[in-house]
């Protein structure tokens, strides 16, 4: 069953700029794994503001809880490569309040924008 969806998107350039503006917002935000493709190669802004969107969508699948941080939602790939969630716990204790167990998760990226797309679920 559908516990939460939660959907963000994210003006690409404008994010880019802001990781400019500050350079340690990059390591507030993301994860050293987060930071980088499966082979080490660091990940292009775009990607970056897609795991971004997707952190924010997730916050809102939980109904926007107070207290949680960045780095215990986490955006990993996959054993083929597709996106997936991995919570820890701040992000992991809400996920309980509302008893999310499985989760789904959609990034796309086009025309400077990215977006994401969350689907928590009992199960």
């Amino acid at each position: 069953m559908i516990v939460g969806i939660g959907v963000d998107i994210v003006d690409v350039s404008r994010f880019i700029a802001v990781l400019g503006r500050t350079p340690r917002l990059q390591e507030r935000l993301f994860t050293p794994r987060e930071r980088v493709r499966h082979d080490g190669t660091p990940l292009d802004g775009t990607s970056l503001a897609a795991r971004f969107a997707a952190k924010e969508a997730v916050a809102k699948a939980l109904g926007v809880p107070g207290g949680m941080a960045w780095h215990d939602c986490e955006v990993v790939a996959g054993p083929s490569g597709q996106p997936a969630l991995e919570l820890r716990w701040t992000v992991a204790a809400a996920a309980a309040e509302i008893r999310a167990h499985a989760w789904s998760l959609s990034l796309s990226h086009d025309g400077g924008l990215a977006i994401a797309y969350v689907v928590a679920e009992t199960r």
